[in-house]
């Protein structure tokens, strides 16, 4: 399986070069480019990227915003791609893997790979169960049985009908596990199996909620709701 990137710059130019040298990695599979901090936000949620090339310097939401924007969901590979040198500290310290300064030469893009495929050494396929263990148990969980998964604490909680599972992992951890095409989160805490899901409607507090085959009734947040519409459309 191949490493799943996605690229943000709002210079058309800068993307073009991105994705011309990207055609070039047969382990690397461009899922999107973004040409704002906010379509890179709702990108990233949706698509759950191994990869994630960022510039710094755009209008409304820069790179950092949309870092700390996302919180938990990070991808686990960033790199930054910009024309400003005096960022590198403090991209650093927010986690980026490499800090690509433009131009840059083919040669430097493939040091800033390498970096990336080092960190994620193969792409990992999605999981198909999951192992839980409890009182001296071990059950194999198929995700396809899965409605919904909250978080708790440390822990991810998996309700498969009337029964809930608690899993040793947090939900973030989690989901970079599951088919982002099946799974979608809807809130910071809450991820839906989408073969679950009913309808969507429109609460009585005016918030939107997912409702499940099961019943369930979970509210969509505001900067969730965009991606959950994308994967239902149609």
């Amino acid at each position: 399986m191949k490493l799943r990137a996605i690229i943000v710059d709002d210079e058309a130019p800068a993307r073009a070069n991105l994705k011309a040298l990207l055609r070039k990695q047969a382990d690397i599979e461009l899922v999107a480019e973004c040409d704002s901090g906010s379509a890179a936000l709702d990108a990233v949620r949706r698509m759950r990227p191994d990869l994630l090339f960022l510039d710094i310097q755009m209008p409304e939401c820069d790179g950092f915003d949309v870092l700390e924007m996302l919180g938990g969901e990070l991808p686990p590979a960033v790199i930054f791609v910009t024309a400003y040198d005096q960022h590198a500290l403090r991209a650093f310290d927010v986690g980026a893997l490499d800090y690509l300064l433009k131009p840059f030469s083919d040669e430097r893009f493939s040091t800033a790979l390498l970096r990336a495929r080092e960190r994620l050494p193969r792409a990992q396929t999605q999981a198909e169960r999951l192992v839980l263990k409890h009182a001296g148990q071990v059950l194999f969980l198929p995700v396809a049985d899965i409605d919904w998964i909250g978080a708790a604490d440390y822990y991810a909680s998996l309700h498969v009908g009337a029964k809930t599972h608690l899993l040793r992992r947090s939900i973030a951890e989690l989901a970079k596990d599951l088919d982002p095409a099946t799974f979608c989160r809807i809130h910071r805490s809450t991820i839906i199996n989408l073969v679950k899901l009913q309808s969507i409607e429109l609460g009585e507090d005016g918030e939107h909620e997912a409702v499940l085959t099961s019943g369930a009734r979970l509210r969509v947040s505001r900067s969730y709701r965009k991606a959950l519409m994308a994967l239902t459309a149609g």
